[in-house]
Order: C-alpha cells, then sequence, then structure tokens
C-alpha cells in the first residue's frame, strides 16, 4: 500500500481523490506516521448508512405510548 505525505495530498487532492474512486487504496502520513488509510466507498470500509424511516407504514405506534403502564411505573418510583 502506497504512503503519501500530508503535503503531496493537499498538492495532489483531485488525482488522489479520482485514483481512490478507481480502487486504489493508501495511507497518508504526517512526518512518516501514518495518519489515515483512504478507500474507495464501495470498498466496504465505510459503514451502511441508516435509513430512517423504513419502516413508515408497516408499523403503528399506540397513541396511549407514553402514557402506557404508568401503574406498574408508579410501583418502582413510590418509596417503601
Amino acid at each position: 500500500m502506497r504512503t503519501i505525505n500530508i503535503h503531496e495530498a493537499k498538492t495532489h487532492l483531485s488525482r488522489l481523490v479520482e485514483n481512490a474512486a478507481n480502487g486504489e487504496v493508501f495511507m497518508i502520513a504526517k512526518a512518516g506516521k501514518p495518519l489515515v488509510k483512504v478507500v474507495p466507498l464501495d470498498a466496504g470500509g465505510v459503514d451502511k448508512v441508516r435509513r430512517v424511516g423504513f419502516l413508515k407504514g408497516r408499523i403503528s405506534v399506540p397513541g396511549d405510548f407514553d402514557s402506557m403502564d404508568l401503574e406498574e411505573l408508579a410501583r418502582f418510583s413510590e418509596p417503601r
């Protein structure tokens, strides 16, 4: 795996991003110490984005959800 110093990465950022998008994985280092690994998004190195609302219309929440089991909750909050 190729290691590039941070100054060179800043100078050639467009080319490096294009190469990474085409599958070239590389490291960016500062003073010889690797800091980050650059991989293309489709390489599986990035977690999947969570889709908000993907169950909309498939489940329902009762209208009294916030007040359910208040009697049960009260048993735990009363002093003994």
